[in-house]
């Protein structure tokens, strides 16, 4: 059988650099072979944040940006290539989510907008490979909120025949796939896939351990478990209407940003450890609400991204989902960090197929669309 190889690309909103994976296709399951990862140059990172929010110029710096995302994405795809001892006619595609820097879907003219900072053309010249990007854009014009893109890959990865389960990405924003089971048939006789976004994940979380200790993450979470969850700011946290929403439902930095934050700090005078502890908590509690309310049923919570390995957020989600399971994506046959990578391999070869990568009963559009688009080496 002649392999089929396609590596996926993916820089999150946590903004820590670019994930990428060489995955196989021959047997019609994916099968993850090779990880390599890159971060972030100091520079490009400070611009990727600062372009989530309007300032001068900004067409001329996104350009730019965009480039040197690109350098980024390219190092990646060499590393990979490199280890499997690979040349790029040996991958069908390579799928690139790029930087998303404002998702606003259904606002403004009812249609609205996601824009992911990218330069495929760019990528496809440096790597002699098809790119496949802008995954999100077609879902949007169909109707749907572009995002999560990844409950249909959680579907094929992690969906079982006799029981329910939920997968929880924890990037910068967290998002939640609920799967029923599909029983013997592979079809689902109970409902279908949903999923949308639970509000903030590592975002606020991230940014206020680097304000107040220099560090990029609250590593294992232990900067919060030394702290004390305040009552009265996690109320205010926990008011804001997005995290009562009824799905489907997308955000990003957009809302979840130091300036909402800011707000519902006001001038209470805490120590910044303790609300620490107060903004684990919220991602815990939105979190963990939204399994309840959504999908109690589920035997079941499998996480991935950066927030898998924040001990203390899942030790947090445990004791608030007792009679579900915990577990890291990992204890499942795929690490945290290689997951959204890995959904964008699989969305790639959708495209390629010209099969369709949204859910439509999960982002809401008017139906099934093939997504992304394709950049020839």
């Amino acid at each position: 059988m002649a392999a089929e190889r396609y590596i996926g690309l993916m820089s999150g909103t946590s903004l820590d650099g670019v994930d990428g994976v060489l995955a196989d296709f021959s047997d019609g399951c994916i099968a993850v072979t090779h990880h390599a990862t890159a971060p972030f140059p100091p520079d490009l990172r400070a611009e990727l944040l600062a372009l989530n929010t309007p300032g001068d110029n900004e067409l001329h710096r996104a350009a730019l940006a965009a480039n040197g995302l690109a350098g980024v994405y390219a190092d990646v795809v060499q590393q990979l290539l490199a280890a499997a001892g690979l040349a790029p006619a040996d991958v069908q595609a390579v799928g690139a989510h790029g930087q998303t820097v404002r998702h606003r879907p259904g606002e403004f003219d009812t249609t609205g907008y996601t824009l992911q900072l990218n330069h495929p053309a760019l990528l496809a010249e440096r790597i002699g490979i098809d790119v496949v990007a802008d995954f999100r854009s077609r879902d949007v014009a169909a109707g749907g909120q572009g995002a999560p893109l990844v409950p249909a890959f959680h579907r094929a990865l992690f969906g079982q025949t006799d029981a329910a389960v939920a997968v929880l990405n924890v990037g910068g924003i967290s998002n939640l796939s609920l799967l029923p089971p599909t029983g013997d048939t592979g079809e689902h006789d109970v409902g279908p896939v949903r999923g949308f976004d639970c509000g903030p994940g590592n975002a606020l979380m991230d940014h206020w351990c680097q304000l107040h200790t220099g560090q990029p993450y609250d590593t294992a979470g232990r900067w919060a478990a030394s702290g004390t969850v305040q009552p009265a700011l996690l109320a205010r946290l926990m008011d804001e209407p997005f995290l009562a929403k009824t799905p489907p439902k997308s955000t990003g930095r957009d809302l979840f940003n130091p300036s909402w934050l800011a707000a519902r700090l006001g001038d209470t005078a805490l120590a910044p450890i303790d609300v620490q502890a107060t903004l684990t908590e919220l991602t815990a509690r939105a979190c963990a609400a939204d399994v309840l309310r959504h999908a109690p049923q589920s035997r079941a919570l499998i996480v991935c991204g950066g927030g898998a390995f924040n001990t203390h957020l899942m030790a947090r989600l445990s004791a608030l989902l007792p009679g579900i399971e915990v577990l890291s994506s990992a204890d499942r046959g795929l690490p945290p960090q290689q997951v959204e990578a890995a959904a964008f391999a699989w969305l790639a070869r959708a495209a390629v197929q010209r099969a369709p990568g949204n859910l439509a009963s999960v982002t809401g559009a008017r139906g099934a669309r093939v997504l992304g688009a394709i950049y020839p080496a």
